[in-house]
């Protein structure tokens, strides 16, 4: 065979392969016929054996096989190198075998520091697991924070496990913190379940007392006694919420039934007031009729039969009461003006008074007329300027006594 070729067959099909020290060795026998076929066959077995070396590098780059069974196969095909029974270029074989060696040493120091770092982060998220925990352990959040501590203990569970003495500590920082927890959830509940109990006993008295109100006829009275129970009620504690639900039905039935009557008693007496209003809108308009007032006894014997018919009506919507009321004294308050009036016209005190203070003005204007008669003949002008003047004043204040006579009236 050639120097570059692998190996050869013999006549009587003997198959040789070169050795890496350059000698032949047997590696079978080919009887079958062709002799390319045969040397093809043996060929076949190396290249399988470079497949095989091939496929394992790929799947370790892929981190699809472990570093050891990398080395073991290559060892395997080195041990076959010694005692080949296959045809191909040993050497360049034991290479590649060489080659995986390397590369699963590379892939393994990778691995132990994955590795190492794997345990780092596992051990400083258990850590903060812990913190976590810690943080959480007085909280009275129970839903929210019970369901923290599940997603808490499901992470744990789901890391990896290196360390277990180490990992032991921090489990009982985790385990000590939620059995805080736990432990404060457990005594809140069961205060709950004593303060429902308490609540079934308050609210049930309650419900007796709204009750027995429930007939009652003393609208205000009664409406008062209720806002004082849903004062007492929204202090009282809360039963669950299926016994709170049929306590507050119960309790807002018996509330239901006294405002209910209220309403329709209301509401009679809604439409009695509507009607009165009507009545008494028409009585001021018969009180509007009185105005001017001619005759003020006249006015106030009809304003006094108007107000007895007024009285007799009854009450009236709230909103209307105060504008109407407020008519209704306009009216006397006019009324009463006109007789005071009146009266002034005819008191004979002060229509003599009146008549004495005129002739007063009148004996004074006289005088007044005979003093500028008096200063005319005597020719002062000073004297007449002066008797002039006091004369214009004298009638200016007769003119006004006259005026304050002529209301009197003469009846």
């Amino acid at each position: 065979m050639g120097e570059s070729a692998p190996g050869r067959m013999d006549d009587d099909g003997t198959v040789y392969v070169r050795m890496p020290d350059g000698s032949e060795r047997s590696i079978g026998q080919w009887a079958a016929g062709d002799p390319q076929a045969g040397l093809a066959y043996f060929t076949r077995r190396y290249q399988d054996l470079i497949v095989e070396l091939d496929l394992m590098r790929t799947r370790l780059k892929k981190g699809q096989a472990k570093p050891d069974d990398a080395v073991a196969l290559a060892d395997r095909i080195k041990l076959a190198v010694t005692e080949p029974t296959f045809l191909g270029d040993l050497p360049a074989l034991s290479a590649k075998a060489d080659q995986l060696i390397e590369l699963a040493g590379i892939r393994k120091t990778e691995l132990a520091e994955e590795k190492q770092q794997a345990r780092a982060d596992a051990s400083s998220r258990r850590n903060k697991i812990a913190e976590e925990a810690e943080a959480l352990a007085n909280s009275q959040q129970w839903k929210s924070t019970g369901q923290k501590f599940r997603q808490l203990l499901d992470e744990w569970k789901a890391l990896p496990r290196f360390d277990k003495a180490s990992e032991q500590k921090q489990w009982e920082r985790f385990r000590a913190a939620r059995s805080a927890f736990d432990k404060a959830r457990r005594q809140h509940f069961a205060q709950l379940d004593e303060q429902r109990a308490e609540a079934i006993v308050v609210k049930d008295d309650i419900i007796r007392r709204a009750q027995a109100l429930s007939s009652s006829t003393d609208w205000a009275t009664t409406a008062r006694a209720y806002r004082d129970l849903m004062t007492e009620w929204k202090a009282a504690p809360r039963a669950n919420r299926d016994q709170e639900d049929r306590l507050w039905q119960e309790f807002r039935a018996a509330q239901d039934t006294f405002f209910d009557a209220r309403k329709a008693v209301f509401s009679e007496r809604d439409d009695e007031e509507k009607k009165n209003l009507e009545a008494k809108e028409a009585i001021l308009a018969k009180v509007d009729a009185l105005f001017p007032v001619s005759d003020p006894q006249a006015a106030r014997r009809k304003l006094s039969e108007l107000m007895d018919q007024w009285d007799q009506i009854g009450y009236v919507p709230r909103d209307a009461k105060g504008k109407i009321e407020k008519r209704l004294r306009a009216a006397e308050r006019k009324i009463r003006d006109s007789e005071q009036e009146r009266w002034k016209r005819t008191d004979p005190a002060a229509r003599a008074l009146a008549e004495s203070t005129t002739n007063t003005f009148r004996t004074s204007v006289a005088k007044r007329e005979e003093e500028l008669a008096a200063a005319e003949e005597s020719g002062d002008i000073g004297a007449v300027a002066k008797a002039t003047s006091a004369l214009e004043s004298a009638r200016a204040l007769l003119a006004a006594a006259e005026g304050a006579l002529s209301e009197y009236s003469q009846d």
